[in-house]
């Protein structure tokens, strides 16, 4: 059975760690082809899953070294229908593989999880049509319908939520809230933005986040921020706006060029971990209720160690000042 669907830990102040870039990991540094970015394809036989079990294992024991939680994401982000037929897979064997994925996450939180380090397994939704590009646009109904069975299977293998990641139009995340609401599956929405800190349909973050609060009555139980890097939307972030506080986490990318840039880059660009970490510190001052950090494309264990270090600081500051306030 599920084991956190009803009290999700990542609420809580408490530090969780997400992993990095699945797919350029296993693309640029284990040297495996994944035909259209997908990783899940990979479960089908003995060679791709042990090279997603180690990769998974990698964060699980960054964890469990630092004694923070682990969101297990996993790899089903093109495992959806219209990228399924695209590969050949057949609805049934489309729905093996999410179960697979799920039963592999199972697997790894079984042998390193500890109670201070949970670990949450969710189910990852990626977008219909392109990552980037808002294409094959759907009505927030179409979006529910289309992500409804994928959703179902995670519930069915015992996730614990459903994560939609690199939500780029607002329909589609309103579609994955109400599917996933309408059968009792916790649920993150996460977007991705531009380097003018917009939606690549134009939208505001602001805007995309109470559009989908209004039309699902707050049914996220809270936002992310994905596959941009933290130059492209820092500014928008001023603290002190309330609709902040339904930012819990981010996965950045390691290189501040576009998506339009990174599209027609033959190489990795890994940027610099150090750097990174650093605004990731930033942002926890910008955002205070954010404790959920990990990576997007190219970023790696590097790159998520080196921030979950450099907030762990911020979050012992924070818990010191909160006892003390308690005290007086």
């Amino acid at each position: 059975m599920a084991k956190y669907r009803h009290h999700l830990p990542q609420l809580s102040s408490d530090l969780f760690i997400t992993d990095g870039g699945l797919e350029t990991t296993l693309i640029f540094r284990e040297g495996i082809d994944l035909p259209d970015f997908a990783a899940f394809d990979l479960l089908r036989y003995d060679a791709g899953y042990q090279a997603l079990q180690k990769y998974f294992c990698t964060y699980a024991t960054l964890a469990r070294n630092y004694k923070v939680g682990l969101i297990l994401e996993s790899a089903t982000w093109r495992a959806n229908s219209a990228w399924g037929t695209k590969l050949g897979y057949s609805d049934a064997a489309l729905a093996e593989m999410n179960q697979r994925a799920i039963a592999l996450l199972h697997s790894i939180r079984k042998e390193y999880e500890t109670e201070q380090s949970p670990m949450v397994i969710s189910g990852c939704i990626g977008p219909r049509g392109d990552g980037y590009i808002p294409t094959d646009a759907m009505t927030a109904k179409e979006a529910q319908e289309y992500h409804q069975t994928q959703i179902q299977v995670f519930r069915d293998a015992d996730a614990d939520l459903v994560t939609a990641i690199t939500m780029n139009y607002v329909e589609e995340a309103i579609g994955v809230t109400l599917a996933a609401q309408s059968i009792g599956m916790p649920v993150v929405i996460s977007f991705t933005v531009e380097t003018d800190s917009n939606l690549p349909t134009g939208q505001s973050l602001k805007e995309a986040i109470a559009q989908v609060d209004t039309v699902t009555n707050n049914a996220p139980a809270y936002y992310m921020i994905n596959c941009a890097h933290p130059t492209h939307f820092a500014n928008v972030l001023v603290p002190g706006e309330t609709w902040l506080e339904r930012i819990r986490g981010i996965r950045a990318n390691a290189s501040a060029k576009s998506h339009a840039e990174l599209n027609e880059s033959e190489t990795l660009d890994d940027g610099n971990p150090e750097e990174l970490s650093n605004q990731y510190r930033e942002l926890k001052h910008q955002l205070k209720n954010l404790n959920v950090i990990g990576g997007c494309c190219g970023t790696d264990e590097r790159h998520v160690e080196a921030a979950c270090k450099a907030c762990l600081p911020v979050f012992w500051a924070h818990l010191s000042q909160s006892v003390l306030i308690q005290r007086i």
